[in-house]
C-alpha cells in the first residue's frame, strides 16, 4: 500500500478524450503512475466517495488528495513534477491563458460533431448522460441541432485546425518548438476524439498535412510508464494517509472566502451535476480546495479550479 500513497492514481477510462489529454500531459512529464479504471456513466460507486459526488472524468488522486478537471491536474503536476516544464517558451502564461478557449468552445464544438454525427447510433443512456451534461436540459433538441446542423459545425472547426497546419509548416514538431507543452495535450485530445469518434474524422483531417505529422509527434511521446489498480486499492490508499495541511487563503478574493467556510462548488454550466460540499481549507486565484469529513475515509481534500466553476456559500 505504501508505493500508492504518494503516487499519481487517474481515475479514467480509455474513451475518455480530457483523460487522453491528461495521459498525454503525464507523458510528457514522464510519470509512473497508477490508473484505475471508471466506468463511462454514472453510478459511479467507487469515484464519487472521493469526489464527494463531482462524476467528470478524469480525476487524479494522490493519497487522500483528489483533483477534479484536466486544468487543476495540470496544475498540481507542474507543481510537483516541475521538469520537464509544461510551458517550455517565455509565453508560457500566455498560452495557458489563451489554452481556455480550448477546453471550453472548441471542446464543445468538438462534442457537438461527434455527438451529431452519430445521430440515433448513440446508445440512448449515452445520449441521455452526455447530452444532459453537454448540452443542457433541452438535450434532446441539442442533439438533433448538432446533427441537423453537422455541415456548419465543421466548418467552424476547419478554421482553428487549418491555423494549427499553418502554425506547424515551419517543420517545428510541437505548437510551441521542438520541445512538447501542455498546449499540444490540449489540442491533440481534440484530434484524437475527432479521429476515433467520427466516422468522418479522417477524411476531414486528412487535408491538414502538417498537423497530422504533429499527431503523430504527440502520439509518440506515449502515457508514461503505467499499471492498473482496482478501485478499492484507491479508496484503501485515500483512507490509510493525511491529505495535505491548511492551504493558502487569499485575503483579496472576490468572494470574501475565510477557511472554514463551508460552501458548494460545481461546473458553471448547467449539466445536471450535484455540487460538492466541504469547508475551505486553500483558496487562490486559480483553485479551491474543500475538506470533506466522511466516516469512511476520514479527511479528504478535493481540489478544484476556479475558472468554469461556480461557488456559493452552504
Amino acid at each position: 500500500m505504501s508505493d500508492y500513497q504518494s503516487s499519481v492514481l487517474l481515475h479514467n477510462y480509455p474513451q475518455s478524450p480530457v483523460a487522453e489529454k491528461v495521459r498525454v500531459a503525464i507523458g510528457i512529464k514522464g510519470i509512473n503512475w497508477h490508473s484505475v479504471e471508471i466506468p463511462r456513466l454514472p453510478p459511479k460507486p467507487m469515484l464519487t466517495p472521493l469526489t464527494g459526488g463531482y462524476r467528470r472524468t478524469p480525476v487524479m488522486q494522490i493519497g487522500s488528495d483528489i483533483y477534479c478537471d484536466s486544468q487543476c491536474i495540470a496544475l498540481e503536476l507542474e507543481r510537483r513534477f516541475p521538469e520537464p516544464v509544461f510551458f517550455p517558451s517565455s509565453e508560457g502564461p500566455l498560452i495557458w491563458g489563451l489554452s481556455r478557449l480550448v477546453d471550453g468552445s472548441l471542446f464543445d464544438l468538438v462534442v457537438k460533431i461527434v455527438l451529431g454525427s452519430a445521430g440515433d447510433e448513440l446508445p440512448q443512456d449515452f445520449a441521455q448522460d452526455r447530452g444532459r451534461l453537454y448540452l443542457g436540459p433541452d438535450w434532446a433538441a441539442g442533439l438533433k441541432a448538432a446533427h441537423d446542423g453537422l455541415p456548419h459545425l465543421v466548418s467552424q472547426l476547419r478554421t482553428p485546425f487549418m491555423l494549427l497546419d499553418q502554425q506547424l509548416s515551419d517543420g517545428r514538431s510541437f505548437l510551441v518548438g521542438d520541445k512538447p507543452a501542455y498546449i499540444d495535450a490540449q489540442y491533440y485530445c481534440l484530434y484524437w476524439f475527432i479521429e476515433g469518434r467520427w466516422s468522418g474524422g479522417p477524411e476531414f483531417l486528412s487535408q491538414f498535412p502538417n498537423l497530422n505529422r504533429w499527431a503523430d509527434a504527440v502520439k509518440s511521446i506515449g502515457h508514461g510508464i503505467h499499471d492498473i489498480i482496482s478501485a478499492e486499492t484507491a479508496l484503501e490508499v485515500a483512507g490509510s494517509t493525511t491529505p495535505h495541511a491548511m492551504l493558502e487563503i487569499d485575503d483579496r478574493d472576490p468572494l470574501s472566502l475565510k477557511a472554514g467556510d463551508v460552501v458548494m462548488v460545481c461546473p458553471d454550466v448547467d449539466g445536471g451535476e450535484e455540487p460538492v460540499t466541504g469547508s475551505v481549507v486553500g483558496l487562490t486565484t486559480e483553485t479551491i480546495t474543500i475538506k470533506r469529513s466522511t466516516d469512511e475515509l476520514g479527511d479528504i481534500h478535493v481540489h478544484f479550479p476556479r475558472v468554469g466553476y461556480l461557488i456559493t456559500r452552504g
